[in-house]
């Protein structure tokens, strides 16, 4: 159950993006540039169990300018001797409009394995996954990347008044995957790399085996420029899962913190 946990906060840090109703990017300056790179700690309690880490760098696809984004999660410690994983998530997103081009998930967990590559083709409002073909799919469809630095882009025009909801849509695993967002407030929160003022948000999650209530999810994002996620908390049955970002570079704009 700890592994399952870490492997949905990595989740749940690509989720932390979109809108269901998306277009293209807003006209302002985007908060990221190629060369960013984030790490994040994942432990349970006091136990570091995983990292998590997402790069961005310029690229060409299709003869199209885009973004390259790379997300990669790995256990760590006691965790990745118990149960080792070495998930992989890449994603070609257009560097005009944020439209994913083509998304490739390569997972690596226990003796479980799995590879997938899923192409986008927005005039048709369709993808093609190798693993399961053709299927139909809202305008705007994104994958887990892109939506990750597309929500980092929009949040500022989006997100007005406590209560406003984000509604996700993403293409993963072979199907649509909605997910609500709901903006709840600015906090200041003390972090592995200090004080922070930050955007508070509660995705809603399905209760069940893992988790209590629709709530048991919190993420803060720094209340500057860069809007990056600075902490996740997992609130499960057995405990709590955090997600901390520990390491940065090449940032847009320099991370304000609270002195």
């Amino acid at each position: 159950m700890r592994i399952k946990a870490i492997k949905t906060g990595f989740l749940l840090l690509l989720l932390l993006s979109s809108k269901s109703f998306m277009a293209s990017y807003p006209i302002n300056e985007k908060p990221f540039i190629s060369g960013e790179s984030l790490v994040y700690i994942i432990h349970f309690g006091w136990l570091n169990a995983g990292t998590a880490s997402f790069l961005l760098k310029d690229s060409i696809f299709n003869n199209e300018l885009t973004f390259y984004a790379k997300a990669k999660a790995s256990t760590i410690g006691i965790a990745d001797k118990l149960f080792e994983v070495r998930d992989v998530y890449e994603s070609f997103f257009s560097s005009d409009d944020g439209l994913p081009l083509m998304a490739i998930r390569n997972i690596s967990e226990g003796s479980y394995r799995y590879y997938n590559e899923v192409t986008y083709y927005h005039a048709e409002n369709k993808v093609v996954s190798q693993k399961s073909g053709e299927h139909e799919v809202p305008v705007g469809i994104l994958d887990m990347l892109s939506a990750f630095y597309y929500f980092r882009k929009t949040i500022g025009n989006e997100v007005n008044i406590i209560g406003d909801e984000i509604i996700i849509d993403t293409f993963f695993g072979d199907e649509i995957f909605p997910m609500k967002m709901m903006y709840v407030g600015d906090e200041k929160i003390k972090t592995k790399l200090g004080k922070f003022n930050s955007m508070k948000f509660s995705p809603v999650v399905e209760p069940g085996r893992i988790f209590d209530s629709e709530d048991d999810v919190t993420m803060w994002l720094s209340k500057d420029k860069n809007h990056i996620p600075l902490q996740v908390r997992i609130d499960l049955k057995i405990g709590s899962v955090k997600c901390d970002l520990i390491e940065y570079s090449g940032l847009q704009y320099s991370l304000e913190k609270i002195k």
